[in-house]
């Protein structure tokens, strides 16, 4: 238990972004899964605006910290292949 009101503070802090990070990660792998429905799917338009969506919420956890930058820069090209798959 933190002892001085400094580590009490940090307590806290870390408390409230551990739980805005877990919401972000949740939030970002439900865009996923939503994402590669439609791909497997084949509707390509509805994809197309879920990859937007899913590439900001992607592009964002890496500037938060959330995610490592290189694994949202993967993931984004691996789902622009998925995209670009359906029209061929």
């Amino acid at each position: 238990m933190a002892n001085s009101p400094q580590a009490r503070k940090r307590a806290k802090q870390n408390q409230i972004h551990r739980e805005r990070n877990v919401s972000q990660r949740s939030a970002m792998r439900t865009q996923l899964k939503s994402f590669i429905k439609l791909v497997q799917a084949g509707d390509k338009e509805a994809a197309t605006v879920v990859y937007r969506r899913t590439t900001s919420l992607l592009d964002r956890a890496a500037r938060k910290g959330v995610e490592n930058p290189n694994k949202a820069a993967r993931l984004k090209s691996r789902l622009n292949t998925r995209l670009k798959a359906i029209g061929a």
